[in-house]
């Protein structure tokens, strides 16, 4: 039996325990050594293959000189929920790289999206939602249909949760036109994300803005409440999602959005547009 894939917050972890060993300069053998463990144990905690003891995570950041207290605990809150599998996982509905993609929109506080030609997954109603999966090449029955949906829908909690993440959304103009299962259902759409506009700082990018800094296609960026956690993009592709996590390519796609919502209608022109367009239809 295949070893199980480490959860989003293990990897990330994981992750930050090599930058911080890495930024003391200290050597896997010298982790291992602080808290009386063979050198393979620390290459398997680095590899998100194998959990840590509390005390021992709280003694490898002493060791590495984090002495920031606030730091620390959320460190370690994040080592306690590191076996945690996200709810999409234990549905066992989507592929690995959508379930990975739910985690990061779940802990994150501050999403921006760019969609040139779809709605935000996260502003969707289900009408809308299901008459893009049966859009796929891939043939799905019904049941599979319904099942993604339904995990769609339950993506959209994160929005009237305790701990609501800022989320900015730039839809392109494209989006707005395009007649998604008919004119009924898409003027549905239209007045679902006038509603939303309430509570998610959209804007719309014009089909008059020409050429601009969002012409290689959609992303979702996202930052965490951690400092040490790098912002994460993701690009969505037919069989998965691509994640880009240095900083060298987060702040090209940084700069963009910002280039974006320069060149994107305000948001109250932005809803005046979206109204104009459903009234059309």
């Amino acid at each position: 039996m295949p070893e199980p894939r480490p959860s989003v917050r293990r990897r990330r972890l994981a992750a930050l325990l090599v930058r911080l060993r890495e930024g003391a300069g200290k050597t896997p053998e010298e982790a291992a050594e602080r808290i009386g463990c063979h050198r393979s144990k620390i290459s398997r905690i680095e590899n998100a293959r194998l959990g840590l003891s509390l005390g021992e995570l709280r003694d490898l950041l002493t060791f590495y000189g984090v002495d920031d207290q606030h730091y620390v605990e959320e460190v370690v809150d994040l080592a306690r929920r590191g076996t945690e599998r996200g709810w999409v996982q234990r549905l066992g509905v989507a592929l690995p790289s959508y379930a990975d993609y739910i985690d990061y929109e779940q802990t994150a506080d501050y999403i921006r999206s760019y969609q040139p030609m779809l709605i935000a997954g996260l502003l969707q109603t289900a009408d809308y939602a299901r008459e893009l999966f049966r859009a796929s090449p891939v043939r799905m029955p019904p049941h599979r249909v319904d099942e993604l949906v339904t995990v769609r829908m339950q993506r959209q909690k994160v929005l009237s949760g305790e701990s609501v993440p800022h989320v900015c959304v730039i839809e392109g103009e494209a989006a707005l036109r395009g007649q998604v299962g008919g004119r009924k259902v898409m003027r549905a759409q239209l007045e679902h994300l006038q509603l939303m506009a309430e509570s998610v700082e959209l804007q719309v990018l014009p089909l008059s803005a020409g050429a601009h800094a969002g012409v290689m296609g959609s992303f979702v960026l996202f930052s965490f409440p951690t400092p040490a956690f790098s912002d994460v993009v993701c690009v969505e592709h037919r069989t998965g999602t691509l994640y880009m996590e240095t900083p060298e390519e987060t702040d090209v796609y940084r700069l963009t959005f910002d280039a974006l919502r320069s060149a994107a209608l305000s948001p109250s022109a932005s809803l005046d547009l979206i109204s104009d367009i459903s009234q059309e239809l």
